[in-house]
């Protein structure tokens, strides 16, 4: 709950196979990965509030007059000061609403630390009028989340459209913003999930690093506080302290409305007014920040020393609140001296090999933010050149001017960002809670204006204003006779800077889509391609004219791949390295250039793409992927580069229990795959061992003996014309043939004997614990509808599945606990995973309550009531899931691998409808026993029975 906005939570990690991504920018929300404390995935009211101020001071609208409107979007204002923004989208079956509290961990006083994530939290504890929260979100199948970040807090949900699910939404928010239990016995329970969420972020160096640095580059201002809080505060918060900051803060007069998606804007204005309309603002204003950073007035150091494998440095400087007109150029900057392969600090350090990886990241907040670089080089590398490659390319970044090219490149990524964020509303719809928390929602397009003509001089010229030694943030103290300062400007009058801004012409709007198997199948178009492929294509108008593809190739034999594992890895890996006419950074101009978003990758068996880019796009990009798949450069350089980087991302996970504890798991679960089968799960020196002995011609070869289009399955959603997009594919593929043989490798069942694995993972705060069994079991088995519905029941739903209830409401010891299961889909081979993060102290605790969950659900199954709720979540889920033009394109593609059409999702449904609570018994029965299953303990267990053994000195009272 405390992570960016969007993070996607996998159920349960797959067996683990660790990619190289660094992020080359940090969004809006990024930093929450950092500050806030959630696991990784992708974050001055002093005087930048007085806009704020300015805007609230204006005379009181209609509440059914617009304030603005922007490209769609439109801003109201109700009499009690909630501002409310409406972007319809018809293309959306759902509706997102989403709340923005302009309260953030900056809002905090001495002692609070950690107070706005832990309200957060609380908030999910429920109403008088709706008791169990996460119960109400399962039933209704929404996708909810809740995050806090250093401006700001905001809860949001995404529902299946229908009036009823807006208006139940808007009530629910209006009931929580102000009758929330906020209570002592929710606080006791939750302290220790939070804690336990800390001690996940203690994991991990690059965010504990980042914590330290932010820290010494922030003497007064709250911004170099972490949002997750300090340890302390977060055990001995007093509830009044929390009842208190909830009062002062969460009121209608501090909040932003967002609703998105699917409905009318009349009835749901007219919702709104009913529901959020009701709550009265408070006679005391809302509390304004003051605090201000004085200008930094020499450079800082700090040095980090704990358990961890790889070698890590960061540098921030002070830059200009997110409002200021300069935040154009600076994202330009960042994105020039961060890209891969193209950036300055990757040609300085990586092509070079003083460091493994780089990034650069900004953060655009409120109150001045700051601009940072980060390098990673391996223990065997010198850190000496690094730093010094690092601060010289930074700080002297202004005495080589930036080119033209340098900077058009940047916009022209920055602008596909954008643009396919606009695109999608729900997403949209999340991201406008930064821009609030920044000043105005509005600043989203004007900062897209901004960043659009932004020249290399003005890039230029931020250089040299802010990136100088005297601000920034790594090294230690060094007195300087004659300062060089970086003096800010001042603060922006945001409403303004956006008086009278228009935005653009509203993009294409789509058509409202039913995401129901019999929808689908009456549109889907399915056949075969002359080279052999076979296609299913679902035209249909989409918002912006976008449109997904999933393209699937395969090739190979058990045998014919036998051993060839590594070279497979890294030919599929070099695919976007290159081709035979494009370089690396030609390609990614190119696809930026077509505003396209592509994946490509290659195995053993195979090799997966998909595609997301309008539909004018289309054509071009589906060329440039023929050309990746079909005519790969295999360039020594970036081969020598990519390995560099692969053994860097790999030995970074050395010391880490997730990984650690997930490879043992499975390695469990597959060991009667030999070495060298496509199914076998190496160890973690295997792969480092690959890595370094996998060589540019093995991969050049499996290219050459292997790719081919003989056998395949190619998918299309959303906008594009059918007949002339297949015609192109068979153009481009026909005549591709795989050099050898193709069959099919089946996966073999093998019961496995229950064992426990113990991994100590030494000076890592959280633990990770995995148990499961493999299963005999098909997605056509009779038994498949009860064991999916059952272990929904047991660890699927938003916090309100048996083991969440349980471990985490209720005994509070873990931030992370679920189930997942898994069935085969052409072979009766699937498993049963539970996993959690924990304090290694609770080890005993957290596993019999997993046993005990486990097994009083296979042994007396589920009540009526538990089943009706979570077959509704379920069902609206999977209708949810359909509705993403993405997911549709994958699964249409899989489906003509496995001889299916949706009405085998129709007749699955169908069965869930039919289930009894007995019916799910047997079926867990039937597959399900602890007694059988693998456990796998990762943790810092030696440390904990230390402690443990250590008597506790308790102060006696005055």
């Amino acid at each position: 709950m405390a992570g960016p906005p969007g993070a996607v939570r996998r159920a349960v990690p797959p067996p683990p196979s660790p990619e190289d991504r660094m992020p080359r920018r940090t969004p809006l929300a990024l930093l929450a990965v950092l500050l806030v404390a959630g696991p990784p995935a992708w974050a001055a009211p002093s005087p930048a509030a007085k806009p704020a101020v300015t805007a609230r001071a204006q005379a009181k609208p209609s509440a059914t007059t617009p304030v603005a409107s922007v490209e769609g979007i439109t801003e109201y204002r109700l009499p009690n000061g909630l501002r409310v923004l409406l972007f319809p989208d018809p293309t959306k079956p759902t509706v997102t609403v989403n709340v923005t509290y302009l309260v953030g961990s900056k809002h905090e006083g001495y002692g609070e630390t950690g107070m706005a994530h832990l309200l957060e939290h609380l908030m999910f504890k429920g109403t008088p009028t709706t008791p169990n929260v996460p119960q109400a979100l399962t039933e209704r199948g929404a996708r909810p989340n809740g995050t806090t970040w250093l401006d700001r807090t905001n809860y949001y949900e995404t529902l299946p459209a229908s009036d009823d699910n807006l208006k139940w939404a808007l009530s629910f928010e209006a009931d929580r913003m102000v009758h929330s239990f906020i209570a002592q016995k929710d606080l006791d329970s939750e302290m220790t999930v939070v804690r336990n969420e800390f001690e996940s972020g203690e994991n991990d160096p690059r965010g504990i690093l980042f914590k330290r640095t932010m820290s010494a580059a922030y003497l007064w201002h709250n911004y170099g506080k972490a949002t997750i809080g300090a340890k302390a505060d977060l055990e001995h918060v007093p509830i009044d302290r929390l009842q208190s900051f909830y009062r002062r803060y969460y009121r209608p007069d501090n909040a932003v409305l967002v609703v998105a998606g699917s409905f009318q804007p009349a009835k749901a204005l007219a919702l709104v007014q009913s529901t959020f309309g009701k709550l009265k603002r408070p006679a005391t204003p809302v509390p304004l920040t003051y605090t201000q950073e004085p200008t930094q007035d020499g450079e800082r150091e700090v040095t980090l020393r704990r358990v961890g494998d790889n070698q890590l440095l960061t540098s921030v400087y002070h830059v200009p609140e997110g409002a200021h007109p300069d935040f154009a150029a600076i994202d330009v900057l960042t994105e020039v001296m961060g890209d891969a392969p193209s950036g300055r600090l990757y040609k300085a350090l990586v092509e070079t090999k003083k460091a493994a990886r780089v990034s650069a990241f900004n953060f655009q907040l409120r109150d001045p933010g700051v601009v940072g670089f980060s390098t990673e080089a391996r223990q065997d590398q010198p850190l000496a050149p690094a730093r010094e490659a690092l601060l010289q390319t930074v700080e002297e970044a202004a005495k080589k001017p930036f080119t033209a090219e340098e900077v058009h490149r940047a916009k022209t990524s920055l602008a596909k960002q954008t643009e396919l964020l606009l695109n999608n509303s729900e997403r949209a719809a999340i991201l406008l809670s930064e821009w609030a928390a920044v000043g105005d929602w509005r600043l989203l397009f004007l900062h897209r204006d901004r960043i659009e003509a932004v020249t290399p001089a003005d890039v230029t010229r931020v250089a040299a204003a802010y990136l100088k030694g005297s601000n920034r943030t790594l090294g230690t103290f060094l007195p300087t006779p004659k300062p060089d300062r970086a003096e800010l400007p001042p603060a922006v009058d945001v409403a303004k800077a956006v008086d009278g801004y228009q935005g653009r012409a509203l993009v294409a709007q789509g058509e409202a889509f039913d995401p129901s198997p019999a929808n689908i199948e009456a549109r889907v178009q399915r056949g075969e391609l002359p080279g052999g492929i076979k296609y299913a294509v679902l035209p249909k108008k989409t918002r912006g004219e976008m449109v997904n593809l999933a393209l699937t190739l395969r090739w190979g034999t058990g045998e014919s791949v036998h051993g060839k594992l590594p070279a497979a890895a890294y030919t599929g890996r070099m695919l976007m390295r290159g081709t035979t006419k494009r370089t690396r950074q030609q390609l990614a101009d190119a696809l930026d250039t077509l505003k396209a978003r592509v994946g490509v990758e290659g195995g053993a068996l195979g090799a997966s793409v998909s595609i997301e880019c309008p539909r004018a796009s289309l054509p071009e990009v589906l060329k440039l992927v023929a050309e990746v798949l079909r005519e790969p450069s295999f360039d020594a350089r970036e081969f020598a580069v990519l390995k560099q980087e692969r053994l860097a991302a790999l030995e970074s996970q050395r010391s880490e229990p997730q990984m650690q504890g997930g490879i043992a798991f499975w390695r469990a679960l597959s060991a009667h795959y030999p070495k060298g089968h496509p199914y076998y799960v190496p160890t973690l020196e295997e792969r480092l061992s690959d890595v370094k002995d996998v060589t540019l011609e093995q991969a050049r070869d499996f290219h050459r003996q292997f790719y081919g289009a003989s056998n395949g399955e190619l998918a299309v959603v959303g906008d594009f014309d059918a007949k002339d997009l297949l015609a192109l594919a068979g153009t481009l593929f026909n005549g591709w043939k795989s050099p050898g043989p193709y069959a099919r490798v089946p996966k073999t069942y093998q019961p496995v004997a229950p064992q426990v694995l113990a991994l100590e993972t030494p000076d890592k705060a959280n633990a990770y614990f995995l148990a499961g069994q493999a299963l005999k079991l098909r997605a056509d088995d009779a038994d498949w509808p009860g064991v999916m519905m059952g272990n929904f029941v047991l660890g699927g739903g938003f916090l309100n599945s048996r083991l969440a209830t349980r471990v985490r409401q209720k005994d509070g010891l873990s931030y992370g606990v679920g189930s997942s299961v898994d069935s085969g889909d052409l072979d009766a081979v699937g498993s049963f995973v539970t996993y959690a993060i924990y304090a290694p102290q609770n080890a005993q605790k957290l596993e019999a309550a997993m046993r005990e969950e486990v097994t009083r659900a296979v042994q007396k199954g589920l009540t009526q009531e538990e089943l009706d709720k979570a077959r509704s979540g379920l069902l609206e889920y999977r209708q949810t899931s359909r509705a993403q033009n993405g997911n549709l394109a994958n699964q249409l593609a899989s489906y003509l691998y496995f001889g299916r059409t949706l009405a085998f999702d129709a007749a699955l449904e169908a069965k869930l409808l039919k289930l009894t609570p007995e019916d799910v018994r047997k079926a867990l029965a039937n597959h399900v026993d602890w007694s059988k299953a693998t456990l796998v303990r990762a943790g810092d267990f030696a440390t904990a029975a230390k402690q443990a053994a250590t008597p506790v000195n308790v102060p006696a009272s005055p």
